[in-house]
């Protein structure tokens, strides 16, 4: 049974930092692009960052380049998001998400693009 399974949210204030982990299992990830996505109560789904097979090309929306990263760790089998500079507006249920199609720099922003979920999870910010 493939997995993906986050960690590592929480309460944080206004600047403050979060490291987010996804741990996959049941499939090799390192073969996947693999990304992150986020849902705030009443808004859609929406695409945070992104990390191409091989590790080496990532993509990062407007809202969260400069302060958001993603890595990963292909021994471990797992994906981070390291956020810096924490704001209000990022609060939000997030979840990490493999692509196992081809690229298609058309569709990587894309929900229905990614093909295995985790279950979420929540990060609030304070002001």
């Amino acid at each position: 049974q493939v997995q993906l399974v986050e960690s590592g949210g929480g309460l944080v204030q206004a600047g403050g930092s979060l490291r987010l982990s996804c741990a996959g299992s049941g499939r090799t990830f390192s073969s996947d692009a693999m990304g992150w996505f986020r849902q705030a109560p009443g808004k859609e789904r929406e695409f945070v960052a992104r990390m191409n097979r091989g590790g080496g090309i990532t993509y990062y929306a407007d809202s969260v380049k400069g302060r958001f990263t993603i890595s990963r760790d292909n021994a471990a089998n797992t994906v981070y998001l390291q956020m810096n500079s924490l704001k209000p507006e990022d609060t939000a249920v997030y979840y990490c998400a493999a692509d196992l199609s081809p690229w298609n720099p058309y569709r990587y922003r894309i929900v229905n693009e990614y093909d295995y979920w985790g279950q979420g999870t929540q990060v609030t910010v304070s002001s």
